[in-house]
């Protein structure tokens, strides 16, 4: 089965745990970027991706190549942003709706506090989807490099097998 990884990722978490999955699954890497990046540091960061993630937000992406015929999996993830996933998911799933709707999807998510199983309940309601194939959320994992992170980076390859 050919796995795409989708993500976005600002501080490195989502992408360092996109590269932990590609590397066990075999997955192909597409990280999604928005035109006009958010701030990284400071109040501001969780102001502004705070806000665009309350309000629903579908930022422009940076130009990306996603061809659908070529995987039968799409694994996306993402950091939480204020209860929810990060706005270039949002965007990314629109631009993309018709072509997800057919593929076998799984989700993940980094996060620094809590509401991962929310954030995925929304992202689900966008797709039109009552699940995902598996589900994995870390805490922090730059930060708090634990044994347990990768054991549930395996358990959750494990389950898409």
């Amino acid at each position: 089965m050919r796995e795409l990884i989708v993500y976005y990722s600002m501080t490195g978490n989502t992408e360092d745990t996109a590269g932990k999955i590609a590397a066990i699954r075999g997955a192909d890497l597409l990280r999604i970027d928005p035109v006009k990046a958010y701030p990284d540091k400071g109040f501001i960061k969780f102001l502004w991706g705070g806000r665009s993630a309350v309000m629903a937000e579908s930022p422009k992406l940076k130009p990306y190549e996603f061809d659908p015929d070529r995987y039968d999996r799409v694994i996306i993830g993402f950091p939480i942003w204020a209860g929810t996933f990060a706005p270039p998911v949002r965007t990314f799933v629109k631009e993309n709706a018709e072509a997800l709707k057919t593929k076998n999807t799984a989700v993940f998510a980094c996060m620094g506090g809590s509401s991962a199983e929310k954030a995925f309940g929304k992202l689900a309601a966008l797709m039109g989807r009552d699940s995902f194939d598996a589900q994995l959320v870390l805490t922090d994992p730059l930060i708090k490099k634990d044994e347990a992170g990768g054991e549930r980076i395996s358990e959750f390859c494990t389950a898409l097998s």
